[in-house]
């Protein structure tokens, strides 16, 4: 029996691609072309699955590494029962993957937000409802614990802040000395 591996759409390749065109280059800096030619798409494809342009691919861009991202928070609390050791748990596993390839998951749409929250609000509120779900998975796992909604809710947002700013020191000190001091402090936090 043997198993096929499903093609990849243009559609799938070209939001892949954007993605990660986005993260490491910015919003500004990517061109459509280059998205075009580095995805291996056909070039009508482009206005084809995305007919609003670059705007509206960013938008489903950032919607799908931000799913990405939220689904991986979540697996990863879930590796402990107890909320302060899973959150530091996926921290320094955080720092181990920067530590060991430099990856950008950390901050998937940090430099997308940075670049286009005052001029262009379909992408602001994509990045705003990613945000909201990387938030929300800190906060699921604290009520689930037993804390009070309003608190976990607090709670959430701080977290997620944290890790943000973490992951943007670690890139420019070139270390993961920031992601593990607020590792170190969950249980602080969460007293």
């Amino acid at each position: 029996m043997s198993i096929t591996k499903e093609k990849e759409s243009s559609r799938d390749k070209l939001l892949r691609t954007a993605s990660r065109l986005f993260q490491l280059q910015g919003y500004h800096a990517t061109g459509l072309n280059q998205i075009t030619k580095e995805s291996g798409a056909p070039k009508g494809s482009l206005y084809y699955h995305f007919p609003n342009g670059k705007e509206q691919l960013a938008v489903e861009s950032v919607e799908r590494t931000a799913k990405f991202v939220a689904d991986g928070i979540e697996h990863g609390l879930d590796k402990h029962e107890d909320p302060s050791e899973a959150i530091q748990e996926f921290i320094k596993d955080l720092a181990e993957r920067f530590h060991n390839d430099r990856s950008l998951e950390g901050v998937p749409i940090a430099s997308v937000a940075l670049e286009t929250a005052l001029v262009s609000e379909p992408i602001r509120k994509a990045c705003q409802t990613g945000y909201e779900s990387f938030q929300n998975a800190f906060t699921q796992k604290l009520i689930n614990s037993g804390y009070e909604e309003t608190r976990a809710k607090e709670l959430g947002i701080v977290i997620n802040s944290m890790i943000e700013g973490a992951f943007l020191l670690s890139f420019t000190m070139g270390n993961t000395e920031p992601l593990l001091l607020i590792s170190k402090q969950i249980p602080v936090l969460l007293e």
